[in-house]
């Protein structure tokens, strides 16, 4: 995109292009500059369990909004990139039928956001347009073959090989977060046992700070002051303040995940072996400390013997990835 001049002399962009991350509560839609940063932005509450065309409505409130605002800087509206949960079809732009969004099955979001706005639209789901944002502008930016993983209330990972999302066969690939590390673990949400995200996600992270708790009740624990004084009402991100203060059973929790992290981490360079592991996601900051003892432990985790060689990074995007995101598949249209 190349600058212009407007009459009153603002920079205009000959042609924007949107991304939008639709959530279960809510849709959000911003600009993004070629250097990846987000200009504007406008978010709208999402009608998930609504009808399909109510959450149609969501989208497009957003992108109006959005437009409406920046029509006189930016120019004229030139792709739009969406981030979904999924699962859906990246390809054909289908919403198959995501759990968080009951209102859209079989939905083709792609074609009818298409239809609106007479500009050319691509679909994905958060974790692969999140990994593609942090390959062209983020803590991915020179590397070769990415792999992200956003660490939240799930876990959600992308691959990016050369510059584009690997989807594999059927657009399902890269779903890390249910590679099972344990057989005989806890049933994850998507009926596997075991699955990393219900090992190490936030509210697996919570779940194991509540039964160290209930185990040594007469223990004094950060945890249970910043709770008020309720076991139940421990959460990840409590886990996380308590062990900035030192509380010991924080700290056991938060190794534990270390060691969980690292084994699987060490699946994924066996089975991938990029040159950078990026993590986002809400959890990643409580993490972050402990990225080096993450690394430290791959090489007991994983064949590869260089794997020490590879970085583990802080993503770039927080709360934003998914606008970020979104607009980085519109660069690929």
């Amino acid at each position: 995109m190349t600058n212009s001049l407007s009459a009153s002399g603002v920079p205009l962009l000959e042609g924007f292009l949107v991304g939008v991350d639709v959530g279960g509560t809510k849709v959000a839609a911003g600009i993004v500059d070629s250097s990846g940063k987000i200009q504007q932005q406008h978010r709208t509450p999402m009608a998930a369990h609504g009808t399909a065309a109510a959450g149609l409505t969501a989208v497009t409130t957003a992108i109006d909004a959005l437009a409406a605002e920046s029509a006189t800087r930016f120019g004229k509206l030139r792709g739009i990139g969406i981030c979904s949960p999924g699962p859906l079809d990246p390809v054909t732009g289908i919403v198959i039928n995501p759990p968080n969004l009951p209102c859209w099955k079989n939905f083709p979001l792609a074609a009818e956001i298409a239809r609106i706005y007479q500009v050319p639209v691509r679909v994905d789901n958060d974790a692969n347009a999140a990994a593609l944002a942090e390959t062209i502008w983020g803590a991915g930016r020179g590397y070769k073959y990415v792999f992200y993983a956003s660490l939240g209330t799930g876990i959600g990972t992308g691959i990016v090989l050369d510059g584009r999302i690997y989807h594999g066969h059927t657009g399902a690939a890269a779903e890390g977060g249910h590679i099972s590390i344990d057989y005989r673990g806890p049933v994850c949400a998507c009926g596997k046992r075991g699955c990393i995200e219900t090992l190490a996600a936030g509210p697996a992270i919570a779940a194991r700070a509540r039964a160290l708790l209930a185990a040594k009740p007469s223990s004094a624990s950060t945890l249970l002051d910043l709770a008020g004084g309720s076991v139940d009402a421990v959460t990840s991100e409590i886990v996380g303040k308590a062990y900035l203060t030192g509380d010991p059973v924080a700290r056991e929790v938060l190794q534990e995940t270390v060691k969980l992290l690292a084994f699987w981490f060490g699946n994924m360079i066996d089975l991938i072996d990029p040159d950078v592991l990026i993590i986002g996601g809400g959890v990643s900051s409580m993490m972050r400390p402990f990225f080096d003892e993450i690394r430290n432990l791959l090489p007991s985790c994983c064949v590869n013997s260089r794997c020490r060689e590879i970085p583990l990074l802080q993503a770039h995007y927080g709360a934003d990835a998914g606008i970020a995101g979104g607009a980085a598949l519109s660069r690929l249209i």
